[in-house]
Formats: structure tokens, sequence, C-alpha cells
């Protein structure tokens, strides 16, 4: 059922209430008059003409803008020494992990497992780069063979990986 058809099947109004209300009428007296305000008088203020193009309209406005700006400049600078701050705690952290890892390597430089892990990796490197490198000459290398050779070399590290924890337990690591 439509709404028309709702509407035309429920009751009917009279002409009277089908009819819209009546405008209502406004006196006019003299005294409605007094109420204006003269505008040649001194208490009314005046805007100069390009008043709404400026961005900044009153001195409250002025005032809270300086303010967010100088807020601001105190932020960025205590920002910019934060980071200085971090950025020399962190060349002072590498610097000592540098040096950790560099006296670890020559402790370390008699031990079977590592030579024999340094060994294998570099071999293992110059076979793959010789390799792509004749695959590339011949036009054969694609990414399929590139993902090949990554999933053996993942498989290999992760042979490598429990082949030498297995070492490290018999030839330990000098700490």
């Amino acid at each position: 059922m439509s709404y028309a058809q709702a509407a035309a099947s429920g009751p009917k109004q009279s002409p009277e209430e089908a009819r819209a209300p009546p405008v209502p009428k406004l006196e006019h007296t003299d005294d409605s008059v007094s109420s204006l305000i003269d505008v040649d008088s001194p208490h009314i203020s005046s805007v100069p003409s390009d008043y709404s193009t400026q961005s900044v309209k009153t001195d409250t406005q002025a005032g809270r803008l300086e303010r967010e700006a100088e807020a601001r400049e105190r932020q960025a600078e205590s920002a910019a020494a934060d980071a200085k701050s971090k950025a020399e705690d962190a060349k002072d952290k590498a610097k000592t992990k540098a040096g950790r890892g560099a006296n670890r390597a020559r402790e370390n430089a008699d031990n079977p497992v590592v030579l024999g892990n340094a060994i294998t990796v570099g071999l293992l490197g110059t076979a793959l780069g010789v390799g792509a490198y004749r695959k590339y000459t011949a036009g054969e290398l694609t990414w399929k063979v590139v993902g090949a050779w990554a999933g053996i070399v993942g498989l290999f590290a992760v042979g490598d990986y429990y082949v030498s924890q297995f070492l490290f337990k018999k030839y330990p690591p000098k700490k």
C-alpha cells in the first residue's frame, strides 16, 4: 500500500482544517523607533574595511597566537636537545658493541667451529656469486632460479645453525 492510498483511506479533513493558518497582523506604533541605536553617536566603534580579510582580528587572538608560537619554539628546542642526547647515547652504545664484537671475534679466532663457519660462508658466497654470474651471462638467471637458490641458502643456514650449536657444546666459545 502506498502512502497516498493510506492517506486517502483515513478520515477526511474539513475545509477549515485544511486551510493554512492566517498571517499574524503587526501593530505599527511610533514607540518602536525609539529603541534604534543612533549610528552617529561616539559609542559605536568602526572597523577598517579589510577587517574580514585580516588573519588576526582581536588583541586576544594576537596574544594567543604569540603564546602558541613561543610554546612551539620551546617544544622544538627541547625536542632537539632530546634527539641530540639520544643520538649520543646510541653512538656510545654502538661503539661499545662494535668493540665487544671485534674482541669476541679475535678471542674466538682459534675456535674450530667459528673457523669452519667463516670458511664455509666464504666458499658458499663465492660459489653462489660465480654461479649467478654464469647464469646471468647465459641469460638463464630468472626469479625462479634466484628463489630456488635462496631456499637452498636458507636450508643450509638452518642446518649450519643446529650443527654449530652441537659443536659449540664440544668447543665452547670464549665470552
